[in-house]
């Protein structure tokens, strides 16, 4: 009963889909199913405001998981969302292999009981606000990229139309910098931190923003913390690519492709980096293996510097 509930303290996990969420809470028969939409992420958080759980895990889920972990967060709902190559990691070693939807909540459950987790900041509406610019960026970037390849291949006559229509989006790319750019210097916290960030050659404007907007975490984690976060830890490596949809390293996708061109880019011209890539080289890793390394060595540096800066607004 109820009463049970409140004494003892309870961990739910939720395995996400694009149409469900699967709850579990751990030890317990407890299992159901609610509709991944506004409707089922309220009910949510009204059934997680009377179990009162010590903390909620949420398996991050492609972005799919965004909408109810803030929800449950701004609820003031201990909501932490997890990579699910660590959930996996947590299977494997137990020795449970996830075969359904409802095992995964309750595999997701027991992580949440037995694995030590802090729980995340909060999003800001303004870093809301930031991550979805910068989304948007990163469409408009790929459409011009798109528009540009077909100019080869398109008849004469259209070739006035293309044009046109890349005009629009160099424009529209323009005003999105502009505005990302208003934001993060109207922040004194955002401020320094871009700064701190653009000091480390290989990281640019792009870089910087995206980290600032997709990864409120930086600089409040340790480094190993931070790097399995993202999913570029050392254990991703030696992940086999074979399971299915699981083949994603949690929910910081475009954390990991920023950093991807930043440490191409750092390979080239960041001394430190262009030593640490050529002697992984040189041992015989392979270019991949070695790229990841150096995504890991920017993302640990820059945690560090904002982490000794300690003028994060959480912190």
């Amino acid at each position: 009963g109820e009463s049970k509930m409140n004494t003892n303290e309870v961990y739910v996990g939720i395995d996400v889909s694009k149409k469900t969420l699967d709850i579990a809470v751990h030890d317990s028969e407890q299992y159901w199913q609610i509709e991944n939409d506004g409707l089922g992420i309220k009910k949510l958080c009204q059934q997680m405001e009377i179990i009162n759980p010590e903390k909620i895990v949420i398996e991050a889920t492609g972005g799919l998981e965004a909408k109810a972990a803030s929800a449950l967060r701004l609820a003031g709902l201990p909501a932490v969302v997890v990579n699910p190559t660590r959930v996996r990691n947590y299977a494997k070693a137990t020795g449970e292999y996830a075969k359904t939807d409802r095992i995964d909540a309750q595999m997701i459950a027991s992580f949440c009981k037995n694995i030590e987790l802090e729980i995340r900041p909060q999003p800001t509406p303004e870093q809301e606000h930031l991550a979805a610019l910068m989304t948007r960026r990163k469409q408009i970037v790929t459409m011009i990229t798109s528009e540009k390849n077909r100019l080869s291949s398109t008849s004469t006559d259209l070739l006035p139309s293309i044009h046109e229509h890349l005009d629009w989006l160099e424009q529209e790319l323009d005003d999105l910098n502009q505005q990302v750019d208003t934001i993060i210097s109207q922040d004194p916290a955002y401020a320094v931190n871009r700064d701190l960030m653009l000091s480390i050659p290989g990281v640019g404007v792009v870089t910087a923003s995206t980290m600032i907007a997709m990864l409120p975490e930086l600089g409040l984690l340790n480094r190993q913390q931070i790097a399995a976060l993202v999913g570029v830890a050392p254990m991703n490596q030696d992940s086999g690519g074979k399971r299915g949809r699981r083949y994603i390293f949690g929910g910081r996708a475009d954390v990991r492709r920023t950093l991807y061109m930043a440490a191409l880019s750092a390979s080239k011209h960041n001394p430190v980096i262009k030593a640490f890539y050529d002697r992984l080289l040189d041992n015989g890793k392979l270019k991949k293996v070695a790229l990841t390394a150096c995504m890991r060595k920017l993302l640990v540096t820059m945690n560090a510097m904002i982490r000794d800066q300690s003028v994060w607004r959480y912190a």
